[in-house]
This record gives structure tokens, sequence and C-alpha cells, in this order.
């Protein structure tokens, strides 16, 4: 599991990972051996919201890519909970062969939810 908490002036303060093995064991990645760098953005046809839908992440020595097997996956709560949001299935490769597949969720692309 990687993570990537960003504050409102857009820079990564806090980048995390973690490696679970198939027997049990995990691993805590150092928050300095951890980067995400966005490849593809797409744009929502319907909020014109950009998204950075394919990424590549390195998680200390391991570099894997994401992408997703389509890039319209927005959810728009903007009637209900006022969260306009990317959240989907990717593809996880690594070295150019599909290792995995995941889900990605990214949030804070549209506008700020108003609370209150």
């Amino acid at each position: 599991m990687a993570s990537r908490l960003c504050g409102h002036n857009g820079q990564p303060p806090w980048p995390a990972a973690t490696f679970r093995q198939a027997g049990g064991i995990t691993q805590v990645v150092r928050p300095e051996a951890v980067t995400f760098e966005p490849l593809c953005n797409w744009a929502s046809p319907r909020t014109v919201i950009g998204y950075p839908v394919e990424w590549r992440v390195r998680i200390g020595p391991r570099l894997f890519q994401l992408q997703p097997p389509m890039d319209d996956q927005e959810l728009d709560g903007g009637r209900s909970t006022g969260a306009v949001y990317w959240e989907g299935a990717v593809r996880v490769a690594e070295d150019g062969h599909e290792v995995r597949r995941g889900y990605l969720e990214m949030t804070g692309y549209g506008e700020r939810i108003r609370v209150g």
C-alpha cells in the first residue's frame, strides 16, 4: 500500500508505503524512499476536473506503474457529500509485466469541500 498526502500548497509532505509479504510480514518503507510521478492526465467531460490517472511509483528499489483499464472512474458526490473525486481499478506493472491489480483513489483535484 502506498499513499501520498498533500498540503494545501500542493507539496507532498508525507509519502508512505508498506509491503506485506505472503507470510504476513509487513515492512514499513521510509518516506524518503517513496516517490510518485504522474504519467498521464485525463479530464472529466462532466466536471472538467483533471486527474493524473497513470502513475509511476517508486518504493525503495522497486518501480511500479499504475494504469487504469479505463480513465473515466470519476465519482461525483456533489449533491450529497460535496466530494468529487476519482477512484477505481488499476493494473500494477513491474518491469513491464502486470504483477497485481489494485485500487487508486485521488481526492483534492476539484473544488475544496465546504463544511458547515
